[in-house]
């Protein structure tokens, strides 16, 4: 999606912050069994929006850093934000992320990698890998779609139709490891367990 369309959707998703982050706290509390995040100590949020996974992120001990390339998300994410300790990085992860290897134990992508083409996803992939030190976690589509959802991603021409089928299977081959979790109806947390490679 182009910089343009994000510069004008981003006071639309400020709209949601606060029904995001009590979907983020609800998906959190009900797969703890699965991953607990609060086991860790340093989170890195990529493409982070807004900031309400970030909020979430912290709640939970988590010394968090969000990642977003587009200004406008950034701005609102910051403003957000203002009242928790989190850093609000303006960064391209396709251009390279500004942190030193395995800077943080968590990293995260929300609903941003079926966006993107399979080269790019690679791409994603591999630099989270780099500033991660023990897991990596895909929040994104599982195969149980509803028209409102294909019809925005069609309109967004991202890679969606074909990232919900193939997504694990490239997350095994960049990395011989992935566990995925439905976290609610129509999404899951793919995980990576960077600690086995």
């Amino acid at each position: 999606m182009s910089n343009g369309v994000f510069h004008t959707i981003a006071p639309i998703y400020g709209l949601f912050y606060q029904k995001q982050v009590r979907h983020y706290r609800k998906i959190l509390e009900e797969n703890r069994d699965f991953l607990d995040l609060g086991k860790y100590t340093s989170a890195v949020d990529i493409g982070f929006g807004t900031g309400a996974l970030c909020r979430v992120l912290h709640e939970n001990g988590l010394k968090v850093t969000g990642v977003e390339p587009f200004q406008r998300m950034l701005k609102i994410a910051r403003k957000k934000n203002a009242d928790i300790p989190a850093d609000c990085v303006m960064a391209d992860i396709l251009k390279g992320l500004p942190f030193e290897d395995d800077a943080f134990q968590i990293s995260i992508s929300s609903y941003v990698a079926h966006g993107m083409k399979k080269e790019d996803r690679l791409r994603m992939y591999r630099e989270m890998a780099r500033v991660t030190s023990k897991r990596m976690i895909i929040y994104d589509y599982n195969q149980e779609r509803r028209l409102a959802n294909d019809f925005v991603e069609w309109l967004e021409e991202g890679d969606y139709f074909n990232f919900i089928k193939v997504v694990e299977e490239e997350l095994r081959e960049e990395f011989g490891n992935v566990r995925k979790r439905d976290v609610d109806k129509r999404a899951a947390w793919y995980v990576v367990d960077l600690e086995k490679i």
